[in-house]
């Protein structure tokens, strides 16, 4: 006779973790991070390719995007300062270390990009005098800035999958290999959202090809984070976690499927914009409210970890 193995509970039902404090104005900080660096990559696309109505709507979204997610993170941090103390130091095995250095090198070329955009719009460059000089300098420094931006653009749309992963919040945690993907697949998503909202069928090709890249490495990394981790994949299948995922799947496939349709429509390629939009913030949200499930449950701490012990007395019982 052996005695049933006993269910795991804590004591008093409290989880084992002590759960993240950050409330969703992080998640919207992830969902707009995602945007600036997508928007990024979009208006080099225009930019290099001739393709004037992306490369503006890339570069002021970048800026407002990138405005936004500064606020939320002053926001969370309390206090402007904190986030000045941050950069007193650069250590390359902390994600937010690197993260603060990869937001302060994008936000300015983001910045300087768009200002150079609005100006050469709105026809307020002076032409004569030394001024008139930095004018028509400007331009050519919004170019430059521009190719900067989209070249720190990657690592501003993924480190934030890294950070997550790097705590000790289960479900994020064994998520590491998925995580960074799947953020980089919203981001790309999200800035050919802004194309297809912004410029006209004819110059909206490098948005539809966004799409797809997109769509494909998100719903690649949705899919294994949701059928890979065993239990700790529960969080992300249940409640509104699952909610919100399954509804970025399917705003993700009905926006690329839009954007394909549309080669001569521009409510339909806005309309597949918008999609791809609502996509990004839900599977942001999903993710993030996933790996808070997942903290404030005990199981999802013990089991997993019971599981490894088993696994590696069970190895090493083989082995020897």
């Amino acid at each position: 006779m052996r005695v049933p193995e006993a269910e795991f509970t804590s004591y008093y039902g409290r989880p084992i973790l002590k759960g993240p404090v950050w409330k969703w104005d992080i998640a919207a900080y992830l969902f707009t991070g995602g945007l600036a660096a997508g928007s990024s990559l979009l208006a080099a696309g225009g930019q290099l390719t001739g393709r004037p109505a992306l490369r503006r709507a890339g570069r002021v979204t970048a800026l407002a995007a990138v405005s936004a997610s500064a606020v939320f993170l002053v926001k969370d941090l309390g206090r402007p300062a904190r986030f000045h103390h941050m950069l007193r130091v650069a250590k390359p095995t902390s994600p937010m270390s690197m993260g603060t250095w990869i937001l302060t090198a994008y936000g300015p070329a983001a910045g300087v990009a768009a200002i150079a955009e609005v100006a050469e719009v709105a026809g307020v460059l002076p032409r004569h005098g030394l001024l008139g000089l930095a004018g028509r300098a400007l331009p050519s420094v919004g170019h430059a800035a521009g190719l900067l931006a989209a070249g720190t653009a990657p690592a501003l749309a993924t480190y934030t999958g890294v950070l997550l992963a790097d705590t000790a919040v289960p479900s994020w945690h064994e998520a590491y290999p998925e995580l960074p993907v799947i953020f980089a697949g919203s981001a790309l998503a999200s800035g050919a959202g802004v194309g297809l909202l912004a410029a006209p069928p004819a110059q909206a090709g490098p948005a539809r090809r966004m799409a797809v890249a997109g769509a494909a490495l998100e719903l690649y990394g949705a899919h294994r984070v949701e059928t890979r981790l065993g239990l700790l994949s529960e969080p992300y299948r249940l409640g509104r976690p699952g909610r919100l995922l399954r509804a970025g799947r399917l705003l993700t496939a009905g926006g690329v499927a839009g954007a394909l349709l549309a080669r001569r429509s521009r409510v339909v390629g806005g309309l597949s914009g918008v999609a791809l939009l609502a996509a990004s913030v839900a599977t942001r949200f999903g993710i993030f409210y996933g790996g808070v499930a997942s903290a404030r449950d005990p199981r999802y701490t013990v089991v997993p970890q019971r599981e490894r012990v088993e696994a590696r007395r069970t190895n090493g019982g083989t082995s020897t």
